[in-house]
This record gives C-alpha cells, structure tokens and sequence, in this order.
C-alpha cells in the first residue's frame, strides 16, 4: 500500500504533459491538507490528555486532601524528662537500660516529642557544646546521654550505621529492646512512607537524589539532597511491572501523622532548664494543655474530663516528668522562672498514682503509670 501511495504522488518527468503535472499538483494540495489536519487533530488529542491529566491530578489531590482531613491526626503528645534520672543507675550498662524504658514507653502510647531537660542547672547556654548528630554534649552528661540513646532507638536499624558514630553513650544500645515502631520497617515488608538516608550516588542534572529505604535496592525522589540526610519518602506506585526504579516523595517527617494518623516515631529535644521547654516550643501557639506530675499534685482519681475542658479542643499536649527530687528541684535550680510554686507553671498538678505502695516511684515507671491513667481523658479531648 505504501508502495502504491507512492507511485500515486510521483513527480512527473520533465516534459510531461501539462493535465499530468496539473493533476500531481492537486495529489500534492491534497495530501497536505490531509497532512495538516492530522496535525491538528494530534495536537487536539495531546491537548486533551494533557486536560485529562490536570483534572485527574486535581481530583487525586482533592480526595488526598479530604482523605488527610478524615484519617490524619494533627495533635501531638509530648514528654519531658530530666536526664538526671540517669545519675541513679549503677553502671552505663543500667543507664542504658532505663533510657530504653523510657523509650519503650513514649512509643507505646504514640509519643510525639521526648524533650530532655536539665533539673540540675548544671547546663548553660555559653558553655563549650560538641554536637554530634544533633545531641549537644553538654556538662550535664546525663542529659546529652539520654537524648543520644533516645534518638538511637527511634532511628530504623537500616540507618544507625551512617548515622550515628560510635559513642560511649552506645556502648549497650544494641542490646536494648526494639521499640518495633510502626516506622521500622523490614525489607519484605510493603509501606506508603519509609524512613531514608540520602545516598552519595550520582544523578543527572535536574532528578532526585537515590535514597536507601532499607529495601535491595535505593529510591529516586524528586528532590535533590545532601547526601547522608535523613528523609521521610512516600513510595509511589510503579507505573508497570517494566519499570526497574521505585520513584518517591521527599515528604516532612509528620506528613504520615498529619495525613494517614500513622504514629511515626517520636523527635528529641534538650533543654537546658524547666523554663526552656516552654520557651523552646517547635509549635506555633505553643503547648495548649500542660501536665505537671508529683506526688504532691492533685490525685488522678478526683479529676473529671470537664476539668481538662478547654474553649478549643488541644492540639499540643505536654507532660513533665521531674527527676529524682521532683519538679520542685528543677524550679529551684531554674533562674529564669518566676515563680515559687512548680503547679503554676502547668494547666494540672498531678498525682497520677496514689496510695502508692513504694516510696518511690521511678520515672521511667511513672511514664507508664501516668500515660496509661491520663490517655481515657485524652482519648475524649481528642
């Protein structure tokens, strides 16, 4: 057929009679005109899928959006504690170990920011801090120590390698228990969101950096990064079964909390007083609802739901924890607070385990005792 279409649009030989070359010319008008209106109609086509793919592209950010609305929780739950705890264990070996409960239990009621202060003021702002992966080695040790071992435990077990140099203050980490957080994810195990590591691995100009995921092999986002940063991605879905490379979203680290309500881990922050855990808020407005614990608060069985009632729903809850003398210690060791009485510095003053049998109770046992008698209350703010 192609030959035949050929030989119909022949150019005639020279000398050809005028009827021939009249007729070649309008074979040539023709099939022009037929040519241009191809033309158009593909351009028509393009412009149409292109419309298609905007509208398509709309409607999937509109149902992501309504999705988020309705399955995504934009509240936090925060815990302070003072790292003194640590000074009353035995060994590093024991230090370990209750950093690691103290661990254990932020992640199990769905902690969102562990912050370690200092109740010694021992901490300054002008002292001579080595920072390593984010943790201010401060003359406190006990507070850079905790903080260390905290962000070690949260990191998957795919990353701690690159990030985190060999310590003192891991010396017993890998022997702890896993926090099994929904964020640590093994290879054979399928995930939207996955936490990553930029890798050094070349990209041409204008793609994404390749991430190590924990899979076999790396993800292509579509930014470029440092290498060696951490990222959250979000797994896109392969176009075809051809397709050899995953492609992802560098997203924020809360995207999975604000959009799916996926617990996601937990930051870490260190503070250098009682007062700078309210100073150094990461969130806009603050904490909204703040919980003092101690033996000298008000008993946990005497509160009533309408007494955490507040004219909007909280969307930042904050916890305290004192160390081993209390919240009263760390008041008296805060020169920058004004006040004489730790209740006034908190919504609650509360004694969240009465008639206690011990003397004491631990700290890393009163995050247990206090998020499991305050989660009912929270559980109807929310």
């Amino acid at each position: 057929m192609a030959g035949k279409i050929e030989s119909d649009y022949k150019r005639p030989e020279v000398g050809a009679p005028p009827a021939e070359w009249q007729d070649w010319k309008k074979r040539k008008r023709e099939r022009q005109t037929e040519w241009k209106e191809k033309k158009i109609a593909k351009k028509l086509r393009q412009e149409e899928v292109a419309k298609e793919a905007v509208a398509e592209k709309q409607r999937m950010q509109a149902e992501e959006a309504k999705r988020s609305s309705a399955e995504g929780r934009h509240s936090t739950l925060s815990v302070a504690v003072a790292g003194s705890i640590l000074e009353n264990a035995q060994s590093l070996e024991l230090c370990s170990y209750v950093a690691g409960q103290v661990a254990r239990a932020c992640v199990i009621f769905n902690v969102d920011e562990v912050i370690v202060f200092d109740d010694k003021g021992s901490t300054t702002k002008d002292a001579d801090n080595q920072i390593v992966n984010g943790v201010i080695s401060t003359h406190d040790s006990s507070v850079a120590q905790m903080a260390r071992i905290l962000q070690y435990l949260e990191c998957p077990q795919y990353m701690r390698k690159q990030l985190f140099p060999q310590h003192k203050d891991l010396q017993f980490a890998g022997l702890l228990n896993p926090l099994d957080s929904p964020h640590h994810l093994r290879a054979d195990e399928e995930g939207e969101f996955r936490e990553g590591i930029v890798t050094d691995k070349p990209v041409a100009a204008g793609k994404g950096s390749w991430v190590h995921v924990g899979l076999a092999k790396p993800v292509q986002i579509d930014k470029h990064l440092h290498a060696g940063t951490r990222v959250t991605v979000q797994i896109l879905d392969r176009v075809n079964e051809e397709q050899k490379k995953t492609k992802a979203l560098a997203v924020a680290p809360s995207f999975p909390r604000t959009s799916r309500g996926l617990y996601w881990g937990y930051t870490v922050r260190q503070c250098e007083s009682l007062g700078a855990i309210f100073s150094g808020c990461p969130f806009k407005g603050g904490y909204d609802l703040t919980i003092g614990t101690s033996e000298k608060g008000v008993k946990v069985d005497d509160l009533k739901e309408d007494s955490f009632a507040l004219e909007v729903k909280p969307k930042h809850i904050l916890i305290v924890f004192g160390g081993v003398r209390g919240l009263e210690f760390a008041l008296e060791n805060d020169q920058e607070l004004g006040v004489d009485d730790a209740s006034l510095l908190f919504h609650h003053y509360v004694n969240t385990c009465p008639n206690q049998g011990s003397r004491t109770i631990r700290t890393e046992e009163a995050i247990l005792v206090s998020l499991s008698a305050l989660r009912p209350i929270f559980k109807s703010l929310a």
